[in-house]
């Protein structure tokens, strides 16, 4: 008899799970996989394409229903799981429907922050993190109402990009000095800005929130030093908080995350996380890659396998308001390091490449990211770079064809 398996969570890291277990551990367990946005499982890097009117919502799911038919699993989507009972290895949903589980894995995501600001509770504020909220922004762009979008992070360039594709007028307000900082050093945030402002979106760097005006509704917001920006809506995209509440209330270790080993295993035997939710070694990674390499290792410990997680390296890889944008590793670099720059302004092109201890340390890409994906394996590798350093700015270089003796 197949071994009761619950998913709390049905995004991207719990579709992965699934994914590698039906590879690894076919019919073992007996999967159900329980989640509260009321359908199937999908792509959120995608949720801006959709805003934009690049990709229709059905087209993002990540597998089609009789996928998960026919790999045994039970969906149920549109449900809140509100209890877990850590002795009674049961889970309580919102109906008052309970469900046993021999294991258990946590993928409960994360949940947008909002500003701590007077304003915050008028008609108008909104968030940008599932569909239902690209379902929001799209009436409010369809009425060509004015938006103001907090956070120049990665999740605000995209609500920002998708607005005013889909003919909002748009500000973009960010706290720091540069766009992404997290992802890019200063001459690729520049580049960036640049390249951003022309397809409509107004950025205003160094901006700090005072208040959102407004009496029933936003009417716009003041920032620190009295400067005010008219709006009809307030967007927040300002960074993620774990959903730890869960896990949490049932006594389970926490701390910014859902505190793991390297077995994606919590201080509960048997109960694992792993995603946004997950705090490994410290660290929390909030994206899609590190979640992968994390259902991964999570399914051949499910399976029996011999499985070690030791930590991700962190790469974003994406199209930020339509600008193709990759960093990597440590792409700031420091004492003892070595950087590489190739920058074209004229032609929105910008390669960064950081040289440690004769390795590639980090990467920044903006504009031609053709090898990036060439970059993360020598990072990931640890690969000596000596040999084709001279060369590596541009490209992988074209394998040798041995002579026919």
């Amino acid at each position: 008899m197949s071994e009761p398996l619950v998913i709390v969570g049905n995004g991207m890291a719990a579709a992965r799970l699934v994914d590698e277990l039906a590879k690894t551990a076919l019919g073992r367990y007996a999967i159900a996989v329980i989640g509260e946005e009321p359908r199937l499982a999908y792509n959120r890097v995608l949720l801006s394409s959709v805003l934009a009117g690049e990709t229709a919502s059905h087209e993002i799911e990540l597998k089609p229903a009789d996928w998960w038919r026919d790999r045994g699993v039970t969906l149920k989507y549109g449900c809140a799981v509100t209890e877990i009972d850590v002795g009674r290895r049961e889970l309580k949903i919102a109906n008052d429907e309970s469900i046993e589980f021999s294991k258990l894995v946590l993928a409960t995501g994360s949940t947008p922050l909002r500003l701590n600001v007077p304003g915050t509770e008028l008609a108008g504020v909104h968030t940008f993190r599932d569909s239902r909220d690209v379902d929001l922004l799209l009436t409010l762009a369809a009425a060509k109402k004015r938006v103001v979008v907090v956070g120049g992070g990665l999740l605000g360039l995209e609500a920002a990009y998708g607005l005013a594709k889909a003919g909002a007028p748009v500000t973009l307000i960010h706290l720091m000095e540069r766009l992404m900082e997290r992802q890019l050093d200063a001459p690729a945030a520049a580049l960036l800005k640049s390249l951003v402002e022309p397809r409509g979106i107004a950025v205003l760097l160094n901006a700090n929130t005072a208040r959102i005006l407004g009496e029933s509704r936003v009417e716009g917001i003041e920032l620190v030093g009295g400067r005010r920006v008219d709006a009809d809506a307030v967007i927040f995209a300002a960074g993620i908080r774990p959903n730890i509440a869960l896990a949490s209330d049932a006594g389970i270790a926490v701390n910014r995350g859902i505190i793991v080993d390297d077995q994606l295993q919590t201080g509960v035997p048997g109960i694992f996380a792993l995603g946004e939710c997950a705090e490994h070694r410290g660290v929390c990674y909030g994206l899609v890659e590190p979640a992968y390499e994390q259902a991964r290792i999570l399914a051949r410990h499910l399976a029996g396998r011999s499985a070690t997680y030791t930590g991700s390296v962190v790469a974003t890889n994406l199209k930020v308001s339509g600008v193709s944008v990759f960093s990597g590793g440590d792409f700031l670099g420091g004492d003892g390091t070595e950087s590489l720059v190739l920058s074209d302004l004229g032609r929105g092109t910008y390669k960064k490449l950081v040289i440690s201890e004769g390795r590639l340390a980090g990467a920044v890409l903006v504009g031609d990211v053709t090898d990036a994906l060439w970059y993360l394996e020598l990072m990931r590798g640890c690969e000596k770079v000596a040999r084709i350093r001279k060369d590596m700015m541009f490209g992988r270089p074209a394998p040798i064809l041995k002579e026919a003796a």
